[in-house]
């Protein structure tokens, strides 16, 4: 799949439109992908090539995020709105499936949604995430107490910034800012992906730039998940085709999501499990090609090329889900005999 063959997307929501970029066949469903905390969908930017080109992917800046609509003043961002992106979509394009993949925050976002409707996903695969982080409760509060300063803070600063353009850096300088703000999951030689949908030319300086990124997602709200409640919600997933993979430098996928990874092993026959070693939390973006590797089979495998036949007249019939079925199991009967001739 070529990063050159897109379409800008443009979905309307109440608050303004969710950003994406729909990237190879626009025929067929495509995966959702969904990125991380403080990302963009310039994190799938090295898979997008890797994968089969007979699918589409439909990479989305969530609210908040790359060139996204940020919501309005004096409201707050949290996983659970973000969770309802899934569904708008959907309905947006008319699907009553979806195939999602997600990193991080994107990774919980379609886990939670999965597990709330399992019987409108098809597929999903999570980049170096199962569940939230869990956290103690100190912790938790001293967060919480933390982020209600800051967020009036980036409130007034966003009423300033209507008035003052704020301040600005060059690349080089904003680039140091990502990789250090990611703790070295995103190296400098990667920044670049992410940066060109998040950061805004100075009308001032010609040579420096700005974060335009709404500075209140810093502060939204997380999902508190008790262990207990992580593993139900795992096992509503049941036999939907799940793919994680891990990176081995990476601590989001924790030892306390073992027992929840144990439930997906042994309910889930189309359950999947990989780390890659050396990989960050980043493990799609700086070694994509590991990914792939276990990535494209697995779509391969779950979201095949759609079988079609030719009617009399000469057009091109699209089959039913049972049709296509009949047709492998004709193809592999012949191929099985061909064989045995030999």
């Amino acid at each position: 799949m070529s990063l050159s063959d897109f379409k800008e997307v443009r979905i309307p929501a109440p608050w303004g439109h969710i950003s994406g970029r729909w990237y190879g066949n626009r025929t067929e469903r495509p995966i959702l992908a969904i990125h991380g905390w403080l990302d963009n969908l310039g994190t799938f930017d090295r898979l997008i090539p890797l994968l089969p080109d007979y699918i589409g992917v439909l990479c989305i800046d969530l609210p908040g995020h790359g060139r996204s609509a940020h919501i309005q003043p004096g409201m707050h961002y949290a996983v659970n709105d973000y969770v309802l992106i899934i569904p708008r979509v959907m309905k947006e394009y008319g699907w009553s499936k979806v195939s999602l993949m997600g990193h991080s925050l994107g990774g919980i976002i379609s886990f939670v949604y999965t597990s709330l409707a399992p019987d409108t996903v098809d597929m999903v695969i999570s980049l170096d995430i199962l569940l939230p982080l869990s956290k103690d409760p100190k912790t938790v509060i001293k967060y919480l107490n933390h982020s209600l300063d800051k967020h009036l803070v980036e409130e007034e600063r966003q009423v300033e910034g209507n008035l003052h353009e704020p301040p600005s850096y060059t690349l080089a300088q904003l680039t140091q800012v990502l990789a250090k703000g990611s703790d070295n999951s995103v190296t400098p030689e990667f920044a670049q992906h992410l940066l060109h949908r998040q950061v805004s030319k100075s009308q001032l300086y010609p040579d420096r730039f700005f974060f335009s990124r709404d500075g209140r997602v810093k502060y939204y709200s997380h999902l508190q998940m008790e262990p207990e409640f992580g593993e139900a919600l795992v096992k509503r997933i049941r036999r939907i085709p799940c793919l994680i993979i891990k990176g081995s430098k990476s601590d989001f996928v924790e030892a306390r999501t073992e027992k929840a990874v144990a439930i997906l092993r042994q309910n889930n026959p189309h359950f999947e499990f990989y780390e890659v070693e050396g990989g960050t939390h980043h493990v799609h973006l700086h070694a994509a090609e590991e990914c792939a590797r276990y990535i494209v089979p697995f779509i391969r495998h779950h979201r095949p090329p759609a079988l079609t036949s030719w009617s009399l007249s000469g057009k091109e019939e699209h089959l039913s889900a049972e049709e296509k079925r009949r047709q492998q199991e004709r193809f592999f009967k012949r191929s099985t005999h061909a064989k045995s001739k030999l």
